[in-house]
């Protein structure tokens, strides 16, 4: 059996909603069982945003997560909330364009990965989520990179001008997991 939960988190605006519909959407793809649970903050604009993805071979018995097997946080707000649930053994993926720390916990895996950096070389900021998904993917192996640039083109084809800058995105977003994986930590970015 092979399940994976996942928290994306960072503040409204910052697609983490997208990425973890599209995840959502793959799973499905490829047959799995999926939860997506969305999460909003009280503000109006600016506020924070989280969901979480259950991917699994057996049926889900609960969406419910406290304690998922990976994280990836988009700001600091989000790893100081999020850091500390990530179950031992686990990953955390940290934005570190724009988060200054690491959790400091030794019973995880974490990934550095300068995603605002990233996005902006591939040519817009706004492809930040996909870099972090992309990361994701590449560390975790839970649904099919093909199945995902699929998803990618059936959920989101209407918006063409965008698609190669997010399949760009999803590609270095990958190769920033590899390198960060083989201990070639990527600089760590202060915004």
């Amino acid at each position: 059996m092979k399940q994976s939960e996942v928290t994306f988190a960072g503040f409204g605006g910052q697609g983490v909603m997208t990425i973890g519909q599209l995840l959502a959407y793959t799973g499905i793809a490829e047959g799995r069982q999926v939860t997506w649970v969305p999460s909003y903050g009280p503000e109006m604009r600016g506020g924070t945003a989280n969901c979480t993805v259950v991917i699994s071979d057996i049926r889900i018995g609960s969406p419910i997560i406290t304690h998922p097997q990976a994280a990836c946080v988009f700001n600091r707000p989000s790893l100081d909330k999020f850091g500390a649930l990530v179950r031992p053994g686990g990953m955390l993926f940290i934005n570190s364009t724009l988060i200054d720390k690491i959790s400091g916990r030794s019973d995880i895996a974490e990934y550095l990965i300068p995603a605002n950096d990233i996005a902006l070389r591939v040519g817009n900021a706004r492809v930040t989520n996909m870099v972090m998904l992309g990361a994701y993917i590449e560390a975790s192996s839970i649904v099919k990179f093909e199945t995902l640039l699929q998803m990618l083109n059936e959920k989101m084809g209407k918006k063409a001008q965008f698609l190669d800058m997010n399949r760009i995105a999803l590609e270095e977003g990958r190769k920033a997991a590899r390198e960060a994986r083989t201990g070639k930590m990527p600089e760590m970015g202060i915004a």
